[in-house]
């Protein structure tokens, strides 16, 4: 597999642009499936979940057509199957959109269980199979792990979230937009990629409303058309960039952002001794990593600070002056990536669900892996920061959610190189069907 060389040290100075939310897009993809013509959605991030993504609607029979590297025309209107096989669903753990979407589309779906990044915990899909029984499907697993969902019709109906889940609240909305009468989802989970599939489904005639809230109210149509979307940038990855100034030093300005949507990561930041200065759509990053302080973190559901930041942000305080607790309140077992950055010279101890850590003063580099996507980033960080060369392995985690990042980072003033393998990896597409 390729992997990362990076030669640490360098501080960080200049502007980025933000790619497509990653969140979004794995959602809005699928979505379109649901339009009775072709859509165009921009601001698609050149990654490989989107790559696996369009190759799937691609096996189902859609006619996909690139219009630049960020932009597709998409047109589901003539389908030759409900089938999605496991080769492809293995690579991505959002492949289980295509379930809620062709559900909606034609009231039958065949899935296989899907793959994408393992946090050592239970990430069951029993919230979204809840839904759609709710809504009249009936759902069984066959063999190979295919779940096999189908109704008559679908019918709108009262939906209780038992936890707040965001892949749940998303599957169940592309299900109900065309099932007759109302379908009300409470308990529904609140992030920014909720309210942007919300809108893209009410712009191809959808009635979504309460998107951002705990409760989504949805009322079916009974057709929907082609539309234009452009993506919202992605609240992830302009953090995973604001977490690297801030240990590496620097002061870059981060472009194409929604900042409020940055506001639980900005307060961290400046509460560890960043400099966060908001504009209409960027935010300035200034930091002396000498400084920094230490902070507690709590990840929680949106509005509350972001479980798919916690591991960049730890890595930023493994550098910070004092002791410092992260708790994870969403996953199991997000810590693994604590033995690579411990490797490197943190002092990091975990107990269950919370890490304690002590800030050192400087971090060594070495060879580390990625565990999985966000700990692939929190592995660049602190490469980024790190004392000599750090090389990073498994970096195909880090494909799935990070458009173009050495380029970015080296136009920042870093040092870092991708060596490439011969490994088989899934090319941009260009057009299909």
């Amino acid at each position: 597999m390729d992997k990362f060389v990076i030669n640490g040290g360098h501080k960080l100075y200049g502007e980025v642009n933000i790619s497509g939310a990653k969140n979004s897009v794995v959602a809005i993809l699928p979505a379109t499936l649901l339009a009775e013509g072709p859509c165009r959605i921009e601001n698609i991030p050149d990654i490989s979940d989107v790559r696996y993504m369009l190759k799937m609607l691609s096996a189902m029979g859609a006619k996909i057509t690139m219009v630049n590297p960020n932009t597709f025309d998409i047109d589901t209107s003539y389908l030759s199957s409900h089938t999605v096989p496991y080769e492809l669903t293995k690579h991505l753990r959002a492949s289980y959109y295509l379930l809620g979407a062709l559900l909606g589309r034609d009231a039958k779906a065949r899935v296989a269980m899907p793959g994408g990044c393992n946090f050592g915990g239970v990430r069951p899909i029993d919230q979204h199979l809840k839904g759609f029984e709710a809504l009249g499907a009936t759902v069984d697993m066959e063999e190979n792990a295919i779940v096999h969902a189908e109704a008559d019709s679908l019918t709108g109906n009262s939906i209780y979230m038992d936890v707040v889940s965001v892949g749940a609240t998303m599957n169940v909305m592309l299900a109900a937009v065309k099932a007759r009468g109302l379908t009300v989802i409470e308990n529904a989970a609140k992030e920014p990629h909720i309210v942007d599939l919300a809108n893209f489904l009410n712009s191809m005639g959808a009635d979504v409303r309460g998107a951002g809230t705990d409760v989504i109210k949805i009322r079916g149509v009974s057709k929907m058309h082609g539309a234009e979307y452009s993506v919202i940038p992605d609240q992830i990855e302009a953090g995973t960039y604001m977490a690297a100034v801030a240990a590496c030093g620097g002061d870059v300005l981060i472009k194409n952002v929604v900042p409020k949507h940055l506001e639980a990561i900005s307060a961290k930041l400046i509460e560890c001794g960043a400099e966060v200065i908001e504009g209409d759509d960027t935010v300035r990053v200034i930091s002396n990593a000498d400084d920094l302080q230490h902070c507690n973190i709590k990840t929680m559901p949106h509005p509350g600070y972001p479980t798919d930041m916690q591991p960049q942000m730890a890595t930023v305080l493994t550098l910070a002056h004092g002791t410092s607790i992260v708790s994870e309140g969403v996953w199991d077992n997000r810590f693994k990536y604590v033995d690579q950055l411990v490797r490197m010279g943190a002092n990091i101890e975990v107990n269950g669900k919370i890490a304690i850590i002590q800030g050192v003063d400087h971090l060594n580099g070495c060879s580390v892996k990625a565990d999985d996507l966000r700990a692939g980033a929190a592995m660049i960080i602190a490469g980024l920061a790190a004392r000599g060369t750090t090389e990073i392995e498994n970096v195909i985690f880090i494909d799935r959610g990070y458009e173009n990042v050495v380029e970015k980072f080296n136009a920042l003033g870093a040092d870092m190189v991708r060596v490439p393998d011969e490994g088989d990896q899934p090319g941009r597409m260009k057009s299909a069907g």
